[in-house]
């Protein structure tokens, strides 16, 4: 590795630690935005709250994608070292969610990582607790319950539970809604 790649890296890992360590952490919904917007996209009308965790080392590569009227609420964590995390429109992800983008091959004789995208289409409902593995497409209008551990792609408007997640029932819902939720302060 370069000298000028290791200061670059440096700078990058810097320039996220600020984030997580203190722009994360600011009350005021518009003041924080205008930070999370610097280093992940985000649609018009979604909201990011308080205590997001972002493992995104590029973000000028925008790994992290949210679609509009979407809703990241507190200690989630969104890794996008690697691969992408594609949020569609109107998707609320609850507290304490993580999604991969990344994890280590437990068959490799070198602890090597693996990684592949996350796409969570819209209308999908993540409740807390959830944890999403590298590779998942969740579909359009599914509900995710709480504590799941989700390592394998999902099929439209269902509700998924368990470790791993299996299907657990059928959503009824003509998913008519669109999430408008910016409190000033949240935590």
């Amino acid at each position: 590795m370069t000298a000028t790649t290791k200061v670059k890296l440096f700078f990058a890992h810097f320039r996220l630690y600020l984030f997580n360590a203190f722009f994360s952490k600011i009350p005021f919904n518009a003041l924080r935005m205008f930070f999370v917007r610097r280093y992940i996209t985000v649609g018009k009308q979604s909201f990011v709250s308080m205590n997001v965790k972002l493992l995104n080392i590029h973000p000028d590569k925008k790994q992290i994608q949210i679609g509009d009227n979407t809703i990241i609420n507190p200690g989630v964590l969104l890794d996008g070292r690697i691969g992408k995390i594609i949020i569609g429109n109107n998707v609320d992800v609850a507290r304490d969610t993580y999604i991969f983008t990344a994890q280590h091959d437990q068959h490799s004789d070198h602890h090597e990582i693996k990684s592949d995208n996350v796409i969570i289409e819209d209308y999908v409902w993540i409740a807390a607790r959830s944890i999403i593995l590298p590779g998942v497409t969740i579909a359009r209008g599914c509900v995710i319950a709480c504590g799941s551990v989700v390592t394998r792609n999902t099929c439209e408007n269902m509700i998924y539970g368990g470790i791993p997640a299996k299907n657990i029932g059928e959503r009824k819902s003509k998913l008519l809604y669109k999430i408008n939720y910016h409190p000033y302060f949240y935590s």
